[in-house]
């Protein structure tokens, strides 16, 4: 994405003041008499998205932003839409936010997909000033690059271009990539990842990537992501609604490379192993079968329930190979079940961890950047649904337990590193247009964790 956020301009910069609600009386009486009786005409309210453009004798005077209630720094991401190209600057601040937020929330605010369009017009840009801009705009990239990634349709974001991106990502921060293919994967120990991904066309083969960053003196910051860059179902076939959008599968690869490129670029003194496996389940006569036995990297045979639970298989073998790492803190990002978005729905994606200082220090980041998410409970009384009569587990629970998001974290527990871990089911996704949130793929809960490590390691 181009840089919308600017830490100096020599130009015409246009002030914005974002009022509250409350704010909106006392600060319309201090504007010039014309002004005033424009936005009193324009019924001004401050109420929350409200943008009102003041002309003035050469062009626009300001801009009147509404915030509502207030409190939320996010609100500014419907503004950049709003507003015609120019450049602006906050004039007024609303009490409590940081300019740094509203910078960041600007710059997400700005996203937009237009790979397969003509590039449109220029978009505002937003001037501020005392923030670390650099910091703000590599936040903002990364999100926009997972974003851009989901977006991507399968046939131009398969298992190969997934691995060019990651190795662009680690050749710019001196991060070393290690990359396993194909049938290389059973030699190298990737049982499950390979059994999901071997009925794609070989062009698409299935991987396992790699990137690891940082000193050996650091304590090691591992980031998975499940990668499956276009679900089928397998032979468990998605119906057409529910193949629909399953290009942004992959969306958990996307949000861990995206943090871990947020990570690198504020080289933070941790070291960092990004570990993506990168499938398409795809129907074929080399499928994966109901009633299959699968290997697993850590020894547990699985037995293979339904073919479309897919992506709890991947990130066993993934969460098996960071265990392997001995790692300080396990963060793994997933768009893993329909049952997290029943219990939450898309806007609130749902995290499991047992370790009680890393779910704190996870919700305050996340409240503090104002990137929602919801602790959901690993509830040990369904565990026993995910046993199997054939094997050590199975990857479809029993239906009595129904929580079908808390089954499937109990499944990666089974494989996940000892010590601090957690784990995302998230959607990575907004199914209808909002102002500053475009219908498409959305970054969900990696700003919040930026923050939690970089406190946490600090």
């Amino acid at each position: 994405m181009s840089d919308v956020i600017l830490d100096a301009f020599d130009g015409p910069v246009i002030p914005v003041q974002a009022l509250t609600e409350a704010e909106t009386g006392p600060a319309l009486d201090s504007l010039p008499a014309g002004a005033k009786a424009f936005a009193v005409s324009s019924e001004f309210k401050g109420k929350a998205g409200q943008v009102l453009l003041v002309p003035g004798a050469d062009g626009l005077a300001g801009i009147l932003f509404g915030l509502g209630a207030g409190g939320d720094p996010m609100a500014f991401r419907s503004l950049a839409g709003k507003l015609p190209a120019g450049t602006y600057r906050i004039a007024r601040m609303p009490e409590g936010m940081a300019a740094g937020q509203i910078a960041l929330a600007f710059g997400l605010g700005s996203y937009k997909f237009d790979r397969y369009k003509a590039h449109g017009a220029e978009k505002a840009r937003l001037l501020v000033e005392g923030v670390d801009v650099a910091e703000v705009r590599q936040v903002a990239h990364a999100c926009a690059l997972a974003r851009d990634m989901i977006n991507t349709p399968a046939n131009d974001m398969g298992p190969l271009q997934i691995e060019t991106i990651a190795r662009e990502i680690a050749e710019q921060h001196g991060a070393k990539v290690a990359v396993v293919t194909g049938d290389d994967l059973l030699a190298e120990n990737y049982p499950a990842v390979h059994a999901v991904g071997r009925a794609a066309d070989p062009a698409r083969a299935p991987r396992m990537i790699e990137i690891s960053w940082g000193q050996a003196k650091n304590p090691l910051v591992c980031l998975v992501g499940k990668g499956v860059v276009f679900d089928t179902g397998g032979l468990d076939i998605k119906p057409s609604a529910g193949m629909r959008q399953m290009k942004k599968d992959m969306g958990g690869a996307a949000h861990a490379l995206a943090l871990g490129r947020m990570i690198m670029a504020a080289r933070l003194p941790v070291r960092l192993a990004i570990l993506t496996p990168v499938v398409e389940n795809a129907i074929s006569g080399d499928a994966m079968r109901p009633g299959d036995v699968l290997a697993s990297r850590k020894g547990l045979s699985i037995e293979v329930g339904n073919t479309d639970a897919e992506g709890r298989l991947i990130l066993a073998d993934a969460l098996t190979r960071a265990s392997e790492l001995e790692p300080a803190l396990t963060l793994d990002l997933a768009t893993l079940t329909g049952a997290a978005r029943v219990a939450l729905g898309p806007q609130l994606p749902p995290f499991y961890t047992d370790d009680e200082d890393l779910a704190a220090d996870i919700e305050r980041a996340a409240k503090a950047e104002s990137d929602p998410i919801w602790r959901m409970p690993l509830w040990k009384g369904y565990a026993d649904a995910l046993d199997s009569d054939v094997a050590e587990i199975k990857n479809d629970p029993d239906a009595w337990a129904q929580a079908g998001s808390v089954t499937a974290a109990l499944f990666l527990q089974r494989f996940a590193p000892a010590g601090a871990w957690a784990h995302f089911d998230i959607f990575a996704w907004n199914p209808r247009n909002r102002p500053g949130h475009p219908a498409g793929a959305e970054a969900q809960a990696i700003r919040g964790l930026y923050r939690m490590i970089r406190d946490r390691f600090a």
